[in-house]
């Protein structure tokens, strides 16, 4: 690690947890981001920042105008662009030394499985119910580390994967595949929420790459409307269909 290395990263390194140690554990890692809208924007742009050696970002959508408010990875000039091929430009820009690879295509299947497994966290920060039951899925199947987040309005959650515990999956919490209406199209969301999630995201990724400090557990929600943060255990259902090995039944929550 050259001079101009260690001063980028002078103020995460001397962390105590961190260190160079810490630092060149970032260095060696890559992650993988399904999303570069609201969510993704912030855990792309900060996981850059810090030193993350390997982002690989997937979303098949363009830019749009409606976009600008909260995908802040996006600028004005970027509408009609490939969000992948402007979330490259950004990140670049923020720090030469990380590698980024776009995927401008739906990740499912089989690639979406060879993603994951060569990721060493997987950061879920898309958009609806279904792509996050399959990036679930392939996490659980390949035994990798997953992040998610969601936002709407004034309200947002994350929720850790670890199979090293094991903790429970995302699909114990919706063991039914039918889809959530809800969207920030029709319901709106607050902008700087996803920054609020996103980062907390960031966070949490950097911080199971280092074996920094004890990662979230549960479910972590904020209401933003009264600025309250509320963390919610969430038991592994044996009977869930994705990470259990009995009959699927419904899964359950309870207060921390």
């Amino acid at each position: 690690m050259d001079d101009q290395t260690l001063l980028r990263y002078t103020r995460q390194i001397m962390l105590p947890g961190v260190d160079i140690e810490g630092q060149m554990k970032l260095g060696q890692s890559r992650v993988l981001i399904i999303g570069m809208g609201g969510l993704g924007s912030p855990v792309a742009m900060y996981l850059a920042a810090a030193g993350v050696g390997q982002l690989v970002i997937s979303d098949f959508d363009n830019v749009e105008l409606s976009n600008l408010q909260r995908q802040i990875i996006h600028a004005t000039a970027d509408i009609g662009r490939p969000k992948v091929d402007s979330a490259v430009e950004t990140l670049r820009a923020l720090n030469p030394l990380v590698t980024v690879t776009p995927i401008n295509d739906v990740l499912a299947g089989e690639s979406l499985l060879d993603e994951v497994r060569r990721a060493d966290v997987v950061v879920d920060a898309c958009d609806n119910l279904a792509t996050r039951l399959a990036v679930n899925k392939a996490c659980v199947k390949a035994a990798t580390p997953l992040v998610s987040g969601a936002a709407i309005r004034l309200e947002g959650q994350v929720f850790i994967y670890r199979p090293e515990v094991p903790t429970a999956c995302y699909r114990c919490l919706f063991p039914s595949e039918e889809e959530v209406t809800d969207s920030c199209a029709e319901s709106g969301v607050l902008a700087p929420l996803l920054g609020v999630i996103g980062s907390v995201q960031a966070v949490e990724v950097m911080k199971l790459i280092i074996g920094l400090g004890k990662p979230l557990e549960g479910i972590l929600i904020l209401d933003a409307y009264t600025m309250e943060w509320r963390n919610i255990r969430v038991r592994r259902n044996p009977r869930c269909p994705t990470c259990g090995t009995e009959t699927p039944v419904h899964g359950h929550a309870v207060d921390a």
